[in-house]
């Protein structure tokens, strides 16, 4: 071989060498990590807690699309559709699982290995997902926004608004894993307020029409909707209803006043979104759920809508809007 052609042959051979190295190097990278986040809600009404949850990601290094994935999946109440939307998620080996409290316990029967990060309103230790709050154990860990503790501040509040109530209807969703021990403390502590609580339930689409009728026809002071992920989805249809019924209505969080609802007492549900997803970051980086407290609330927010006072003919009382967090008008 003459010298010019050994000189074609090693400029060949060497680009070769060097179309393969992208593919090599693309090849050892290792694979973007997946997030399941499962929704039990209404996609339009998750948006902005989705929203929430990557700004939590992106605080803790990671940003969708570029360094992590989010497969999203949604049930619908009565949930029956989360045990294949979790098995799906178990069978692709994703690296964490997040959602509400029936998405946790059903990721919980499933795997004992993909770290879950939940949000819920109830205690985490009474439903079985965590051994304790400071030290959950296991691969579950998450944020208890504390629904169920401030049902009775929310009774309270609605006392000072309408300090002559004494009938109260409460709409509460049966499928909802916390309905039964928040109904119990507002019926514990409704007579010490002077207040009798009839209960409505409403757990599919079609029900929440004619629960609102039901509960028209008792001639309530006011109603507390009782808080769940269900409720949550269709907010904007409850606070039609309510202002459709005239009637008065407390509510858990603070985007039912947004969509045009009389007042509502909870904790942040944003932040706890945006707490979840700076959990699920801390996690992607090799931290364990075991080792990971359960976050608390640390604020709760009173919110009032003076517009929809107005058109109910209501006068909110000072001290109630000097405590206000938020007065929408």
């Amino acid at each position: 071989m003459t010298a010019k052609m050994k000189r074609r042959t090693f400029i060949s051979l060497l680009g070769g060498a060097a179309a393969t190295w992208p593919l090599r190097a693309r090849a050892q990278q290792p694979a973007m990590p997946v997030i399941g986040f499962l929704n039990t809600g209404s996609s339009s009404s998750f948006a902005h807690l989705a929203n929430a949850f990557r700004q939590g990601l992106k605080e803790a290094g990671y940003i969708e699309g570029q360094n992590v994935a989010i497969e999203y999946r949604r049930a619908e109440s009565p949930y029956e559709q989360l045990p294949a939307l979790v098995a799906e998620f178990v069978n692709r080996q994703i690296a964490v699982i997040v959602g509400y409290t029936p998405v946790a316990l059903a990721a919980r029967k499933a795997t004992s290995t993909i770290p879950i990060v939940f949000l819920t309103g109830a205690d985490p230790v009474k439903l079985g997902l965590v051994a304790s709050f400071n030290r959950p154990g296991g691969n579950v860990t998450g944020v208890s926004f504390l629904t169920v503790a401030t049902e009775t501040k929310r009774l309270g509040l609605l006392r000072e608004l309408l300090p002559k109530a004494t009938v109260i209807c409460a709409l509460a969703d049966p499928n909802f894993l916390t309905t039964a021990e928040q109904l119990k403390d507002l019926q514990d502590v409704a007579p010490t307020l002077g207040q009798e609580i009839h209960v409505v339930e409403a757990s599919i689409e079609s029900q929440l029409d004619s629960g609102f009728a039901a509960l028209a026809q008792l001639r309530p002071d006011a109603v507390v909707v009782v808080s769940s992920p269900f409720f949550t989805g269709r907010r904007e249809r409850l606070v039609a209803l309510a202002e459709h019924y005239r009637i008065p209505a407390m509510y858990s969080w603070r985007e039912f006043p947004a969509a045009g609802g009389l007042i509502s007492y909870g904790t942040s549900f944003t932040d706890a979104f945006r707490q979840a997803g700076v959990y699920s970051g801390r996690i992607l980086k090799g931290e364990k759920p075991a080792d990971l407290p359960v976050l608390m609330p640390t604020k709760f927010e009173l919110v009032i809508n003076l517009k929809t006072a107005k058109a109910l003919g209501l006068q909110i009382p000072d001290r109630l809007l000097a405590i206000a967090d938020e007065v929408i008008e």
